[in-house]
């Protein structure tokens, strides 16, 4: 009699397996094709000295790691780390910074606020080549209304991006330009759920503005903080556009970040194993930060 139950049961959930399985295939197709087939094909040309110069005589692999024991010695490779982490570091603070105070002006019900929320979130959604244009025109004294203004008013300035000591200044400042809107939005987000009794009560106890946020609002707001500080530190390695029609990694090599140097040497030099293991070393680091943006964002569910 229990037998005869079962059976059904099992079944009904055994092709229920099945379904779920071939409604996923094709999107497992399509991954592997998009994503890990070239994933794999960087990976194995990372362990050749492949140049276009001679590919079938370089397509080897009697020394797998060669490339990887180059880039220890490549004082280039190893400034373009630190070039990365700079921009990286300077574009998330500042981008964290001024949505975090946007987002707490903003904060409200009214029909203004609403606008001026969505006006500020024009510039996350422009393509990354736009951005770089209208960064281009600004930075360009000949053709700047920023610096035609301060001619204006006697205080000219040099380009910022001709100048070796504000070039990677200029493109953090673009870049935070550019997506500022996601801290804002998360933020703004968060703040809304932020319950009126704690801050009522603290108000009642006298505490002023600053308390208020330090005390109450603030530890609402740092899980938020940290996810997205993590999701553009991740997302900052992808510059590229900024800095291709900025600077195109100068003056010198002041703003050559490490995608950066990696396409220099793969469509300047046609050295592609040597530019597959940058990319490899760069695609590490994301894969990195990934598994740290997950553990937090499960630790901070965990605690919720």
């Amino acid at each position: 009699m229990s037998n005869l139950t079962l059976r059904p049961g099992l079944g009904w959930e055994a092709a229920r397996r099945r379904a779920f399985l071939w409604g996923l295939l094709p999107s497992l197709a399509v991954l592997l094709v998009i994503t890990l087939a070239p994933a794999t094909a960087l990976l194995v040309t990372s362990f050749t000295p492949l140049s276009l110069t001679d590919a079938a005589g370089t397509f080897r692999f009697d020394d797998p790691l060669v490339n990887y024991r180059h880039l220890l010695e490549d004082a280039r490779f190893l400034r373009s780390i630190a070039t990365q982490l700079q921009l990286s570091v300077s574009s998330v603070a500042l981008q964290l910074g001024v949505g975090l105070g946007l987002a707490l002006l903003l904060n409200g019900r009214s029909k203004l606020l609403g606008a001026t929320r969505t006006a500020f979130l024009i510039p996350m959604v422009l393509p990354p080549i736009v951005v770089a244009l209208i960064w281009k025109i600004l930075y360009t004294p000949d053709v700047s209304p920023l610096h035609r203004a301060l001619e204006a008013v006697g205080l000219p300035v040099r380009s910022l991006i001709a100048n070796p000591d504000t070039a990677l200044w200029a493109i953090s400042i673009a870049d935070t330009w550019q997506w500022f809107p996601f801290t804002l939005l998360m933020v703004l987000a968060t703040l809304q759920m932020v319950p009126d009794d704690p801050l009522e009560a603290a108000s009642l106890d006298g505490a002023n503005r600053w308390q208020l946020f330090r005390y109450i609002v603030l530890p609402y707001l740092r899980p938020v903080l940290v996810v997205c500080g993590l999701f553009r530190l991740i997302d900052s390695f992808k510059a590229f556009p900024l800095i291709y029609v900025l600077t195109d990694g100068g003056p010198g090599t002041v703003t050559e970040v490490t995608n950066y140097y990696g396409f220099i040497q793969a469509f300047n030099f046609s050295y592609w194993g040597y530019a597959s293991a940058i990319a490899m070393v760069i695609l590490a680091g994301v894969f990195a930060l990934s598994w740290l943006v997950g553990r937090l964002g499960w630790n901070d569910h965990d605690k919720r």
